[in-house]
């Protein structure tokens, strides 16, 4: 069985301050110039559309007022968290296209919903170049969500962004996995204190990245599911210049396709979103055909034909859910009954006395056809439940374990400086004015 793919564009640029007094940031331009290159025909993807996202403008917001655009964040990201909600209802698996890092809030809202119907909690693989857990806590002054909302979406800070819909945290401190920040991020001393987990780029590297994936699997494992956020300055600015803080010391291309791919190759990842590209910075689309290839190749598992429906599991493990065993060593059931097609393909509750699959076992039954088609700135037991998704085809495998590094680039962290999302890369093509 396969699972079949929907892209919804999420264009939001409010959660960036403006590259120049004049100029928006041009991430909101991100979605089409992937589009351009091919992403969804070659995911053999339903196209989810566009959430049309407010109007950007600053206006006389000065530090000290808060998180300048909340209001039409906040907006949005119900809006958001709607749309993410009704591609999961059907079924499938949603690759949103952002946008900058504030869309995470919109993506955490729906999560949030989500573990609340099944029971359970869900947990955020946070792919980030930067932490974006800028609080009042921590500092003198917030203002761009995109560089605020790991944050945010843990439950620090103002109320109209940390509690929408009453929802506060999305996420618990424990239930959130951070990969790929630079070995001396500003905000690292207070993600251990929170106790929040993370693998930065050295010790990624050290590990490899498929290895860093399972890592995080294991790192969740009493979640009911996961979603995951990649912010593509995760990679090296020596491969990819085009985002609006680009740091040194990140990943290759090569590594982001192999950590997506173990990402995803599991019935527990439920979504992925993509943020912060910035097509004012690639006038001849390269990174943008670049990153496609990337994130085709990463998604590969998700349309495999081995791939199984995403399964929400107990977030305590008991007598009927043993605790997980690594993969290649799980022999799977050679006379497990499928599913009765007729279930629709929503949430369904099953027996009590029936265990929840181990990672990588197949359920379900027949599928439908595939349907064609700007930068960044408790504890409690669910009862077995499952997503069924529908299906698209694709035999190619998961890429090796291997890399080469970067061009002039060593596999030896290099010096990182701290992450300021409201310090922008200047913009040498503004996107716009701001009336």
């Amino acid at each position: 069985m396969m699972r079949r793919i929907a892209v919804l564009d999420a264009p939001s640029n409010l959660g960036l301050r403006p590259p120049t007094p004049t100029s928006v940031p041009g991430c909101a331009k991100a979605p089409g110039a992937l589009r351009d290159q091919g992403l969804l025909p070659r995911l053999r993807a339903r196209d989810a559309g566009c959430l049309t996202p407010p109007r950007y403008d600053a206006g006389d917001w000065r530090p000290g007022d808060g998180v300048c655009h909340a209001r039409e964040i906040a907006d949005y990201s119900v809006g958001l968290a709607d749309r993410i909600g009704a591609i999961i209802d059907r079924g499938e698996f949603p690759v949103v296209l952002g946008g900058d890092c504030s869309i995470l809030l919109g993506s955490a809202l729906a999560m949030h919903r989500l573990g609340e119907a099944v029971g359970g909690r869900i947990g955020l693989v946070f792919v980030d170049g930067h932490s974006d857990f800028r609080h009042p806590g921590n500092a003198s002054y917030v203002g761009a969500a995109a560089g605020e909302d790991l944050a945010l979406v843990t439950g620090r800070g103002q109320a109209d962004l940390a509690a929408i819909e009453g929802r506060r945290p999305y996420f618990r401190d424990i239930d959130v996995v951070v990969l790929g920040i630079r070995a001396q991020d500003e905000y690292r001393l207070d993600l251990q204190a929170a106790g929040i987990i993370t693998r930065p780029v050295p010790a990624l590297r050290a590990e490899g990245a498929a290895r860093t994936a399972q890592w995080a699997h294991e790192q969740l494992a009493d979640c009911a599911g996961y979603w995951v956020h990649i912010d593509v300055d995760v990679l090296d600015p020596a491969v990819l210049p085009a985002v609006d803080a680009p740091d040194p010391g990140g990943i290759a291309f090569a590594e982001l396709e192999i950590l997506l791919a173990g990402l995803v190759d599991t019935p527990h990842c439920l979504g992925v979103e993509l943020t912060v590209f910035d097509p004012d910075y690639d006038p001849d689309g390269a990174y943008a055909a670049e990153i496609v290839n990337t994130v085709v190749a990463g998604l590969r598992p998700v349309t495999a034909p081995r791939s199984v429906p995403p399964r929400l599991r107990p977030t305590q493990p008991g007598p009927l859910a043993p605790e997980p065993v690594p993969r290649q060593l799980r022999p799977e059931p050679a006379d497990r009954a499928a599913p009765a097609p007729s279930v629709p393909p929503r949430l369904r509750a099953e027996p009590a006395d029936h265990a929840a699959p181990a990672l990588g076992q197949s359920v379900g039954g027949p599928e439908d056809a595939v349907v064609g088609s700007d930068p960044r700135d408790a504890s409690f037991s669910a009862g077995p439940g499952s997503l069924r998704r529908p299906a698209a085809a694709d035999p190619d495998g998961r890429p090796a374990d291997t890399v080469e590094p970067v061009a002039g680039e060593s596999m030896e962290p290099l010096d990182a400086r701290p992450s300021d999302e409201d310090a922008p890369h200047p913009s040498p093509a503004p996107g716009g004015l701001i009336a």
